[in-house]
């Protein structure tokens, strides 16, 4: 996550010899990381930065010097990104001549006017310079290179204080880089820079001896996305009064995976009313007529694993997906969005809750409860099982001598257990002692690397993976019987495939999940997904991880096969991820069909939510998408979203998708007046 925070951040200029120092808080106060500015004599700027959460991070060392209208002369920012890529990045201006060049990337921009190259892997610092650039321009906005209009507007602002001083400080929203708002904390002035980066449940990036206002601007922080949220999902959500004939709609049947004859589907108050032959719904009774012309109706997608935040719905729905599972929040932050949902002010799909159980460690993940003895893991079972969350997840530094133990307990509360496989186990240990289900198709390789001392809380749980599966024989009698063990006992797997196509994708490569969608995302976001997240140094090791990677694919097709019940999430970005995994199921051996049945009846089936979703019958919440095209035959058709009904509301993917920058990729499918449609 922070990864792609930096990708888009941007930075202010310091006054002559003066140094800024920045911590990063994490899980109310858990310092993670930290920024050092010093703006030298020589009117070089110059930037360490750290950040490590959940054994990864990035480590950046950056240095700029400014022209004199405030924008970058030279820049440069070299180490190492959140999952070990190098860093190496330059950009130089001569006269009206700019060029850049970036292990990914590399070009040249003519000047005609004042504009900001934007780094690509650059730290939080980035974003004064573009700050105080902005606050120079009369009209407000700023051209950025490569490419992008930045412009900023302020929605709050407090007073914070550090002992006997005291300061004003006001947060803007930038928009113009990347799909959403970013929201920063300034300076109040004429010259104003960055005092603090929130990421509000997640980052805390605040000037030291200033933090204990950290969670006073996180509030407030909230409190202004909250309205800016609330003002997008009353544009967009449209809502639906007493009846809709759904007409003429070739009804995909999830719990046989199989496409049925055409059909009338008839909604009411947010459920689904009948399901019929075509012509038997009557237009007459109905106060709005969906026309579906044969086009595809499925029920909503489930994605089984977001980490979600307030931003993420609109890509969510957009994409066909109604129901999200979070695998791990902070709980404050989740119930709040929850809430939010629920009561119709959140552009946002139905959230189901893990809930996130840790250990103590240097390399703890601080979301949720981190426990270090069994009495505070059945205190944090006992919470999600009285806030009703249906399951717990269990994390890399959860003690392994406490496993059995709390899985026992949790399930006595009535609570799936799930989770990575805590660090110096093997994932047939954790089966062994009570868990339903993994997450990540590297917790289950690993099952066979690992050595008693391998510690996967560090990046090894990637790179072990990455080198070795290739050399790994599959129908050997370990792999065999550890496919067997999942299968006997159903362990349900998500795997994450989409995700874990990062393990091979080379610098300059678009990643996999966006390639084929590319042309319809804002240049800077094409850009941000050309960066490699991997150490692959040479041609020989990324065909090695490529041929790692194509033998994870085929081992879920192997689990399916063997009956292991497969569910389909991403833990990337929001939408476009869970298409891309539906593409690899297909990969591994899937049918389409088999694939869709895997993201909508497979997802109800173990979110225990089945009774009222995850197929298109009566009685059922509706929670529905139209697709211009047959995704039961072609895959790729899933992209085609033209209509989503979630409940009482109807939305358009591609005004959706305008809203965020994204060019539509299916013409809308109206819901029209009774009158009209007749």
């Amino acid at each position: 996550m922070l990864a792609l925070c930096c990708a888009l951040l941007f930075s202010p200029p310091l006054m002559a010899a003066e140094t800024l120092r920045y911590v990063a808080l994490v899980d109310g106060g858990t310092q993670a990381g930290s920024q050092v500015v010093v703006h030298g004599d020589d009117g070089v700027t110059r930037v360490d930065f750290i950040f490590k959460d959940n054994g990864r991070g990035p480590e950046l060392k950056e240095e700029y010097e400014l022209a004199e209208d405030g924008t970058f002369k030279r820049y440069a920012v070299t180490g190492a990104s959140t999952f070990g890529a190098p860093v190496d990045e330059t950009f130089t201006r001569d006269g009206d001549t700019g060029r850049w060049k970036t292990t990914s990337d590399q070009g040249e921009h003519r000047f005609s006017g004042i504009a900001l190259y934007t780094p690509l892997g650059g730290t939080p610092q980035s974003f004064s310079v573009a700050i105080a650039a902005l606050a120079r321009r009369a009209d407000g906005k700023l051209p950025l290179v490569p490419s992008g209009m930045l412009s900023s507007r302020k929605v709050a602002s407090a007073e914070v204080a550090n002992g006997a001083d005291k300061r004003q400080v006001e947060l803007l929203a930038l928009t113009g880089i990347g799909l959403t708002p970013t929201f920063i904390w300034v300076t109040a002035g004429p010259q104003p820079r960055l005092f603090a980066y929130i990421f509000p449940g997640f980052l805390q990036l605040i000037e030291d001896g200033w933090q204990g206002n950290a969670d006073s601007l996180e509030q407030v922080q909230k409190g202004a996305e909250g309205q800016a949220l609330v003002e997008l999902q009353k544009r967009l959500a449209h809502p639906l009064a007493g009846t809709t004939l759904i007409r003429n709609a070739r009804v995909f049947d999830s719990e046989n995976a199989v496409l049925g004859d055409a059909a009338d589907v008839v909604v009411s108050d947010g459920r689904i009313v009948s399901v019929g032959p075509a012509g038997s719904g009557n237009s007459r009774k109905a106060q709005q007529v969906v026309d579906a012309a044969g086009r595809v109706l499925l029920p909503g997608l489930y994605d089984m694993h977001a980490h979600t935040g307030r931003w993420d719905g609109g890509l969510q729905l957009a994409a066909g997906v109604t129901t999200i599972r979070d695998m791990g929040n902070d709980n404050a932050t989740l119930q709040q969005l929850m809430t939010e949902q629920k009561t119709g002010t959140l552009l946002a799909p139905q959230v189901i809750p893990a809930g996130f159980i840790e250990g103590e460690s240097k390399m703890s993940a601080r979301h949720g409860f981190v426990i270090k003895n069994l009495a505070e893991a059945k205190e944090a079972v006992d919470w999600y099982a009285d806030h009703g969350y249906p399951q717990v997840k269990i994390y890399n530094s959860f003690p392994k001598e406490l496993l059995r133990d709390t899985a026992a307990y949790a399930h006595q509360r009535g609570l799936r257990v799930s989770g990575h496989v805590p660090a110096f186990m093997r994932a047939q240990e954790v089966v062994e002692q009570g868990y339903d289900e993994l997450q990540h198709i590297n917790q289950l390789l690993l099952n066979f690397f690992v050595t008693p001392e391998t510690d996967t809380r560090t990046l090894e749980r990637f790179y072990l993976v990455a080198e070795k599966t290739d050399g790994l024989d599959f129908d050997s009698r370990p792999v065999q019987d550890f496919i067997a063990l999942l299968a006997e006992r159903k362990i349900v797997v998500d795997p994450t495939l989409a995700t874990f196509e990062f393990l091979h994708q080379r610098e300059g490569q678009l990643s996999p999940i966006v390639a084929d969608v590319a042309d319809h995302l804002p240049p800077d976001v094409q850009r941000s997904r050309r960066a490699a997240e991997m150490n692959i140094p040479d041609d020989a090791t990324g065909a090695r991880y490529k041929r790692s990677f194509d033998k994870l694919v085929d081992f879920v097709g192997r689990m399916y096969r063997a009956g292991v019940p497969l569910v389909a999430g991403t833990d990337e970005l929001p939408g476009f991820t869970l298409q891309r995994e539906l593409e690899l199921y297909v990969q591994a051996g899937l049918t389409p069909a088999q694939a869709l049945q895997v993201a909508t009846w497979n997802g109800a089936k173990y979110s225990g939510t089945l009774g009222d979703s995850g197929s298109v019958t009566a009685g059922k919440q509706a929670d529905l998408i139209l697709v211009d095209g047959d995704p039961t035959r072609d895959i790729a058709d899933i992209r085609k979203v033209a209509l989503v009904i979630q409940r009482d509301k109807a939305y358009y993917p591609g005004e959706i998708h305008q809203a965020l920058g994204i060019e539509p990729f299916a013409p809308a499918v109206q819901v029209q007046t009774a009158a009209t449609a007749r």
